[in-house]
């Protein structure tokens, strides 16, 4: 099988390929190129032919999410596994959507990261233990802020309460009174099912807020 890996990490990206040539037990496994630009991707599927491809999310040139929408709409066989640092769940699902088949996280661990190929080259999806979900309902739902029923002023009432503003900052930052802070608080715990702002400084960061 051969893997084209695209991340701009370099020691990142060699520590990868060391991992899957010699010690992932798999023979006919091989790394035939590292791409560090998110732009050169789609050159390089194309000249490669690479039988999976793993790639980062935070790349220069184009977003990774977009290399992935791209690739994937005009190699749609081509597996495709991310490898990031980002354990927001909006990074997770908007991965997925994209047409990615994986997603891990960069500080899992090895044993996470041959898991992953080998489901992904599969056929079949894999995401990272750590999340706690299940990959098929994810990629069968909508974004997470829809699911739940927020509107723009809870997200953004919510981004205020992750950055540790109080009712009283966070009504003369958007200019209303406290009362109707407070009423948006109590929507968000009722929509989120939590019990208190730490629980809700938690929801904002599944969301990426």
């Amino acid at each position: 099988m051969k893997i084209l890996i695209v991340d701009d990490h370099t020691l990142i990206a060699d520590g990868i390929r060391n991992f899957i040539e010699t010690y992932s037990g798999e023979s006919d496994w091989s790394v035939v190129g590292h791409i560090d630009n998110g732009l050169e991707v789609y050159g390089a599927c194309q000249e490669m032919s690479p039988d999976l491809l793993l790639t980062d999310l935070g790349l220069p040139g184009m977003d990774g999410i977009d290399v992935i929408r791209r690739v994937s709409k005009r190699w749609p066989e081509l597996p495709i596994l991310c490898i990031s640092a980002h354990s927001e769940m909006n990074k997770l699902q908007g991965a997925l959507k994209a047409g990615a088949k994986g997603y891990i996280l960069k500080k899992s661990s090895q044993q996470t990261l041959l898991n992953a190929i080998r489901e992904v080259s599969e056929g079949r999806v894999f995401v990272d233990p750590e999340f706690g979900v299940d990959p098929t309902e994810l990629m069968n739902t909508e974004d997470l802020e829809e699911s739940f029923g927020l509107t723009p002023r809870e997200k953004q009432i919510l981004k205020l309460i992750s950055e540790g503003k109080r009712n009283n900052d966070i009504a003369d930052t958007l200019n209303i009174g406290v009362k109707t802070v407070r009423t948006h608080r109590l929507n968000l715990m009722r929509k989120l099912g939590a019990h208190n702002a730490t629980e809700l400084v938690h929801w904002a960061l599944r969301l990426g807020l």
